[in-house]
């Protein structure tokens, strides 16, 4: 199969969907690889690495597009991309469609197969593309937040370990999902005091054992959602429901609650984000402020930290993807793990959570495959 990876357009995104040792193992098996010139710069990895390692460099993203079978990414595809798409060709990359009617749209009139990296599953139920990328938002999301907290930044003016004789900051974490979780440590390292909110007795259970009392935990209810987000330096969004849009647990009401110039890094962006308030914002300009309170809401979080993210989501991505590479759209008739990646098909969408948040009818995936 023919593989391509073109540079990524998004503001201040500097991963990259190959890394010069993942285009080296689609090579061993046989397929030829197109990488956009430039692509690795944001990794520190040239034109000469990615030749090294066997790929063709091209000059430009049109011709990724218009000559690969398969398109490896990072970031959902931008309107200049997803026109360039064709039925036919496969599309591996996160892409995050049930707050994005617009992309859905354009994915839909192009006829590829589009596979998301955030809806395919393991055999423990968890989601093995989007946990790297979720442990580096929760690391990023407090070493964000604190940021966003300092005085010239907007902020509190709060250090969250705070010092001898002075009480740390409040880090309240809505989720205990693996950005929670790592959001919780990255806090509870810090030396704040940390409150992770969920609604699974069990999950809660789990926490209390790993931070052994460290961190408080506390079952989700409004009234205690208040309670915590009202007595915060720091919130931190980390809900999830896969491929669905994320609910607004916190509404614009409650910001008249919550202290003057506390922070709210909203990791839930990609899915709509779980603040009512919430809307994408960039590297570029991170933060605003509604009613007294900093908003960090950042869409690409991990794109700030490339050469860390990109060898993980590596790691996570390539076997999947030399099993699409190898085996086309059998790989996603074979495999129930990758089928559940498959979000749109030739025109339909794949996908129930992203159907039921867009208003699409939902067509089966294993019914659309048709694969002999």
């Amino acid at each position: 199969m023919l593989v391509g990876c073109p540079k990524e357009i998004k503001n201040h995104e500097y991963r990259v969907g190959l890394t010069p040792g993942a285009v080296r193992e689609y090579v061993a098996h046989g397929h030829k690889v197109l990488i956009e010139t430039g692509a690795g710069g944001g990794i520190g990895a040239d034109d000469g690495a990615y030749i090294a390692a066997g790929a063709e460099i091209v000059g430009s993203a049109k011709d990724i597009f218009a000559r690969a079978d398969m398109v490896v990414k990072v970031k959902e595809p931008q309107p200049s991309e997803w026109t360039q798409l064709r039925e036919g060709q496969i599309l591996y990359t996160y892409l995050h469609l049930a707050p994005d009617p617009e992309q859905t749209k354009g994915l839909l009139e192009s006829g590829v197969t589009a596979v998301a990296y955030e809806t395919v599953t393991d055999d423990r139920g968890g989601l093995p593309l989007l946990a790297p990328m979720s442990e580096v938002a929760g690391r990023l999301a407090i070493q964000a937040g604190a940021t966003a907290l300092q005085k010239a930044h907007g902020g509190r003016g709060v250090l969250l370990g705070g010092v001898p004789g002075v009480l740390p900051g409040k880090v309240t974490v809505i989720g205990g999902g693996v950005v929670g979780l790592h959001s919780a440590r990255m806090a509870a390292g810090l030396g704040a005091e940390v409150t992770i909110i969920d609604r699974s007795l069990p999950r809660l259970r789990q926490l209390d054992d790993i931070f052994a009392g460290r961190v408080r935990t506390l079952y989700s209810t409004i009234d205690s959602l208040e309670q915590a987000v009202f007595a915060a330096d720091l919130v931190v969004g980390a809900v999830l429901i896969p491929g669905a849009a994320a609910p607004k647990l916190v509404t614009r009401e409650m910001l008249s609650g919550m202290k003057k110039g506390a922070v709210i890094v909203d990791v839930a962006i990609d899915q709509g984000g779980c603040f009512e308030t919430s809307h994408a914002t960039t590297h570029s300009h991170p933060t605003y402020e509604v009613d007294g309170v900093v908003h960090y809401c950042v869409a690409n979080m991990p794109g700030a930290v490339p050469v860390t993210s990109t060898e993980a989501l590596n790691n996570a991505t390539l076997m999947h993807g030399l099993a699409l590479a190898d085996r086309g759209l059998r790989a996603l008739a074979e495999d129930r793990h990758l089928r559940n990646g498959l979000n749109v098909h030739r025109g339909r969408i794949t996908n129930r959570p992203v159907a039921e948040a867009l208003g699409y009818e939902m067509h089966a995936p294993e019914m659309v495959l048709n694969v002999a």
